[in-house]
């Protein structure tokens, strides 16, 4: 996961007054001051405070990705958000996700301060408590000037809290395709039997190729979705910048890798 550099803001850029925040509620929608809203909003309980838009013509339109690290799903509205969603569900310092579950107001300066306002597509929470904002271009320029100067904008007010805002772009393909491969593995149900665990963790103890570790186990059809989940979860490692095949070669996990943060690790 890559993101799009952010340029320092001019003067001009820099937003008149303050930040809003608003968001969905139980009542229907409530706004405040950002500050206070970083401050005490769980963002990744809240829907999403406007639809991803559908578009005609594309190929792909809004849906829902399970979380292995919520055990819910995230609205999604794109195909490049998916591989984002995707590569911070496997993230072992992401703790929530949410898609566009606020949005931020301010005062334009460089247009007479005229209100502007900018849904951010994603929302991260960390496990030190920190978040992040990000939206997820399919191309560098996309969204043109007005995404540029949100960009700013938006940078401006989570850089207040402490947090951060990223414009989002996806690593090699090979990494993407390897990690959508391990994401088909996401769910606890793949994690198999504990003893199965066992002895696939022990297996791979020191690194090893692949099939050898799988065969060393037992029946690869059973053996394989484990490995397969450990991978995923960070219990076994493997270098993801080249494709995934039989002989790669595997290697022990993180230590202290999470086993049950949120669902499906």
């Amino acid at each position: 996961m890559a993101d799009q550099s952010m340029r320092v803001p001019t003067e001009s850029e820099v937003p008149q007054g303050g930040f809003e925040a608003v968001f969905a509620t139980a009542e229907g929608s409530g706004q405040e001051r950002w500050e206070r809203a970083a401050a005490r909003v769980r963002f990744e309980e809240l829907p999403p405070v406007s639809a991803f838009p559908i578009i005609p013509g594309k190929r792909w339109g809004p849906g829902w990705w399970w979380s292995a690290t919520t055990g819910g799903h995230v609205a999604h509205g794109s195909a490049a958000m998916v591989v984002q969603l995707m590569l911070l569900d496997r993230d072992p310092h992401v703790v929530a996700l949410a898609g566009r579950p606020v949005r931020l107001l301010w005062r334009d300066r460089a247009q007479g301060g005229l209100v502007r306002s900018w849904v951010p597509q994603l929302f991260a929470r960390y496990a030190d408590g920190t978040g992040m904002l990000a939206d997820c271009p399919g191309t560098p320029g996309a969204g043109g000037t007005a995404a540029q100067r949100a960009a700013v904008a938006v940078g401006a007010a989570c850089a207040r809290v402490g947090w951060a805002y990223r414009r989002l772009r996806a690593p090699d393909p090979v990494v993407v395709g390897n990690v959508r491969w391990l994401a088909g593995y996401r769910h606890p149900r793949y994690r198999g039997a504990p003893q199965v665990e066992a002895a696939v963790l022990e297996a791979f103890a020191r690194p090893r190729p692949l099939v050898e570790g799988v065969r060393a186990v037992g029946n690869p059809l059973v053996v394989l979705p484990v490995v397969y989940h450990a991978l995923w979860a960070y219990r076994l490692q493997v270098l993801l910048e080249r494709p995934l095949h039989a002989g790669v070669l595997v290697s022990p996990g993180l230590a202290g890798a999470r086993s049950a943060a949120g669902v499906g690790r």
